[in-house]
């Protein structure tokens, strides 16, 4: 019976076997699976830590401002206008456990406080993927609007799989949220924009005049000075142009 591994294993947690003679085993003890070990007779040889993969959740904390918003409030006048927004709520994520032992060597932890941290280290590594998205991307205002409805971000979850493709049922769900008006805000955002359409229009003809006028300068300077050559290769011409312009 001493060397049954799953005995010190209880009923939904996992175990990682340690042993001083064969190093970490790259089988995981589970519950109710037997598993016998010739090697854990050896006193004090072999230590089996347990991991209790339930269902974890975290507080999250997500703030920024619209993209460019001051830049569309000052081109209309509005200075007093806060576009800032604030969403505050929590995510949620269990482990595979699968990739336990190989999430324990890369991440250095022997035990449940160890594993705590890798924890909420991934769950601080995940917050910031979606704070970069909902601040950088150029929707992220669709995006704002997607989350505090309640619905997923397809984008933002496919981006937090692809840097920890170790978590499983991820969510996140917002309990609180302070936005500014949307409706204004794209409203601003399209007048700022027709304003740099219209700008670029009357460059571009400011350009392309600007252009043709220097072409035909251009063009005017090889006539005259083709006329110049020729003028001081055959100097009689002067003389010629004067009496036929007489006529």
């Amino acid at each position: 019976m001493f060397g049954w591994a799953q005995l010190t294993v209880p009923t939904g947690q996992y175990g990682i076997i340690n042993s001083k003679t064969h190093g970490i085993d790259p089988e995981l003890v589970r519950s109710g699976e037997f598993r016998w070990l010739w090697y854990k007779l050896i006193p004090t040889n072999v230590k089996i830590s347990v991991f209790d993969l339930k269902y974890n959740k975290f507080p999250i904390n997500f703030n920024g401002t619209l993209p460019s918003g001051n830049t569309y409030s000052s081109f209309v006048g509005l200075t007093n206008t806060n576009f800032s927004w604030n969403l505050q709520g929590e995510i949620g994520f269990n482990i595979n456990p699968d990739m336990l032992i190989d999430l324990a060597a890369k991440n250095n932890f022997t035990d449940k406080e160890g594993f705590n941290i890798y924890l909420a280290n991934t769950a601080a590594g995940v917050e910031v993927i979606v704070q970069r998205s909902l601040a950088s991307a150029a929707d992220s205002i669709d995006r704002i609007e997607l989350l505090i409805s309640g619905a997923s971000d397809s984008l933002i979850e496919s981006e937090i799989m692809a840097k920890y493709p170790e978590i499983r049922d991820f969510s996140l769900s917002i309990k609180s949220a302070k936005y500014p008006d949307f409706v204004l805000y794209r409203q601003l955002r399209l007048l700022y924009e027709e304003y740099l359409a219209k700008q670029r229009d009357s460059i571009k003809l400011t350009f392309e005049k600007r252009a043709e006028n220097q072409i035909e300068t251009h063009l005017r300077f090889e006539e005259l000075e083709k006329y110049g050559e020729l003028l001081s290769k055959y100097p009689k011409l002067i003389e010629y142009l004067e009496l036929e312009k007489k006529q």
